[in-house]
């Protein structure tokens, strides 16, 4: 029983360390990083998928507009495991 508890734990406070991550980071930051851009897709439904890479990591972020903004933004970035 302990295992388990301790395993959903670390699994938890890997989930929260993650979405922290991800909402700190930005396209324009991880490039600033070094990251480089390793492709992008699009959706008929709008935005567009980022992957960014720096050696073995990858990042998958989205980017979308809306008609009154005014720029592109990053709406989330997340490490590809």
């Amino acid at each position: 029983m302990r295992t388990k508890v301790a395993a959903l734990a670390t699994l938890l406070l890997a989930g929260t360390q993650t979405g922290a991550w991800a909402q700190t980071m930005t396209i324009q930051s991880l490039m600033d990083g070094g990251y480089t851009v390793a492709g992008i897709t699009t959706s008929p439904a709008g935005g567009a998928s980022i992957y960014l890479q720096k050696g073995n990591t990858l990042v998958y972020c989205f980017a979308a507009e809306t008609p009154a903004s005014a720029t592109v933004a990053t709406k989330y970035c997340k490490p590809v495991k």
